[in-house]
């Protein structure tokens, strides 16, 4: 399939980031991820006082290569204004992720985005879909809301699930 050229002339980037997707090792992406939460729990152990979660970076970097291999997603290079990557019909998905265990259990929004899906993540590397559909549908949650401070809205999974059940399969990102 040739290259795309996109808004920002990003496409020789583009190219470059799906021909290493189209040849990924799901079983062995599985393994790391398992390998990781693995070294994190016996740190904890060797350290007792202290947390060391797999957050921020890694784990949306983490969920973005599952959901783009999940979903047959191009992933574009990191810090797009609203998206994370493009299905085959062109639309922008924004895409993120949390750990299982995390106890805020919330994900955060900067901007709108036209496609979104949250997931997640599991030790064993598989993760569940907590929202997949519009961005829009997540927007309105914001709509009445000061910005906070740190310029980024925060909505709980639990809420996410709910609106997910208003999603028409129209609107979702396909498989």
């Amino acid at each position: 399939m040739p290259c795309l050229i996109l808004k920002d002339n990003i496409s020789w980037k583009w190219c470059k980031v799906k021909k290493v997707m189209a040849g990924i090792n799901q079983s062995r992406l599985q393994e790391l991820v398992t390998q990781l939460y693995a070294i994190t729990d016996e740190l904890e152990q060797m350290f007792p006082t202290r947390h060391f979660t797999l957050d921020g970076h890694l784990v949306g970097s983490l969920g973005e290569c599952l959901v783009a291999d999940a979903y047959g997603l191009t992933l574009m290079p990191a810090s797009n204004k609203g998206f994370d990557a493009v299905d085959k019909l062109g639309h922008h998905v924004e895409i993120k992720a949390t750990q299982a265990g995390n106890r805020y259990q919330r994900v955060a929004f900067r901007h709108q985005p036209d496609y979104a899906i949250v997931i997640k993540l599991f030790a064993d590397g598989s993760f569940e879909e907590i929202y997949n559909g519009n961005g829009a549908l997540i927007w309105q949650e914001f709509a009445d809301k000061k910005l906070p401070s740190n310029g980024q809205y925060q909505i709980s999974l639990s809420k996410l699930a709910r609106l997910n059940q208003l999603v028409e399969d129209k609107d979702r990102v396909r498989k």
